[in-house]
């Protein structure tokens, strides 16, 4: 090997590809999801906003139509990205794509990074004092250790 094949430096990116954002549209997940874009915008990558479906809560126990209830959800958070979009196109423009998945906040989003081969899971902190008892769902996807994870205040 010559001394200036062993020096060579590699320009380029090897940075993620495909950057998953939680939203469950708190401030703070906006938050996490505004990050994430600015992140995949600089790595030329594709943005996956994942909304989580609660399938049972206390409200379904009790005859509330949960699925109706999260459907409203996810197509105002949609709404909310669109028009977001729209406004920001002109200055910078991402690559994204909006997810649903049933269950819990971790299981879904586990399942999301896993099933669009996530290289990065963004997440905005719990703003849930319930948290303490069970572990944050950032808590929980770090300890997982499957992925680089940012939890954006």
């Amino acid at each position: 090997m010559t001394d200036q094949q062993q020096h060579r430096f590699e320009r380029g990116t090897d940075g993620p590809k495909v950057i998953v954002a939680g939203i469950d549209g708190s401030e703070s997940s906006m938050r996490a999801a505004a990050y994430a874009a600015g992140l995949a915008r600089r790595q030329n990558a594709m943005l996956a906003l994942v909304y989580v479906q609660p399938v049972m809560s206390a409200g379904a126990a009790l005859g509330v139509p949960v699925a109706e209830t999260t459907g409203e959800v996810a197509e105002g958070l949609v709404n909310e990205i669109r028009t977001a979009t729209e406004r920001l196109k002109d200055i910078w423009n991402v690559r994204w794509e909006f997810h649903t998945f049933p269950g819990d906040p971790y299981n879904g989003l586990v399942t999301a990074a896993d099933e669009l081969k996530a290289d990065a899971v963004v997440v905005g902190a719990s703003e849930s004092a319930g948290h303490r008892f069970i572990g944050s769902v950032a808590v929980r996807l770090v300890k997982a250790g499957r992925w680089p994870v940012t939890v954006v205040p």
